[in-house]
């Protein structure tokens, strides 16, 4: 009996919803990790991409646990010198709450194509609106 190897070309996608109201960020950003990577299948490889679209609605209504909120940055360069640029996390979560959940997401994946290939299924909305219902996504709730 031979190892079952899958193919890029014949890897069937699925479309997940996770609703992150009321949700640690964390636990959901790793919930989606694993969707996108495809490690909840049995035919996962890591060498192949075998993840499925995710959607996750709600990120405004996220929670972060403990003192996060206050005491957590985001930083990004803008490449030139001196110019950091720092955000705290509960005035992201206040303007973009999108962002901080992509970002916890994308700190779950690998860097390398597979992970930049993955996070493009990634599709993240403030409320609980979104305009996938064409893809007749499940609901995931484990």
């Amino acid at each position: 009996m031979s190892t079952y190897m899958p193919k890029a070309g014949k890897v069937e996608r699925k479309w997940y919803v996770i609703d992150a109201s009321g949700k640690s960020l964390g636990r959901v950003a790793a919930q989606a990790a694993t969707l996108l990577r495809g490690k909840h299948k049995p035919t996962f490889a890591p060498h192949v991409d075998c993840g499925d679209h995710v959607i996750i609605i709600n990120c405004a209504n996220a929670v972060l646990t403990g003192k996060k909120s206050t005491q957590k940055y985001h930083y990004r360069h803008t490449g030139y010198i001196g110019n950091l640029k720092s955000i705290r996390y509960d005035e992201l979560m206040d303007k973009k709450p999108e962002k901080a959940m992509e970002l916890a997401v994308k700190g779950m994946i690998p860097s390398n194509t597979i992970g930049r290939a993955a996070l493009t299924r990634l599709r993240t909305f403030a409320g609980d609106k979104h305009n996938h219902e064409a893809q007749k996504p499940e609901s995931w709730n484990k």
